[in-house]
């Protein structure tokens, strides 16, 4: 289905991004990458969101993923942050 894709594509950028921010090769490019990060999990949240709807028996273990990309981003946000500071 387009939204199990759509969700693949997000919920596996996530751990892309942050592996290639921890092989950053400057501060800029690990800020960047983390935003990214932070994003997909964003994105993440929105197709679980969504496949929810779809699959209304699939609610249990759709919650706890969801649970899990939104701790992902308040840890993104938290890093974005201190790096602004």
């Amino acid at each position: 289905s387009p939204l199990i894709n759509q969700l693949i594509r997000a919920a596996t950028s996530i751990g892309a991004n942050y592996m290639e921010a921890n092989s950053a090769s400057s501060k800029k490019d690990f800020t960047n990458k983390m935003f990214i990060s932070k994003k997909e999990a964003q994105e993440t949240k929105h197709w679980l969101r969504m496949i929810k709807t779809c699959l209304p028996e699939r609610e249990d273990e759709i919650v706890r993923l969801w649970k899990e990309s939104h701790e992902l981003t308040l840890i993104f946000q938290k890093i974005t942050t201190n790096l602004r500071n």
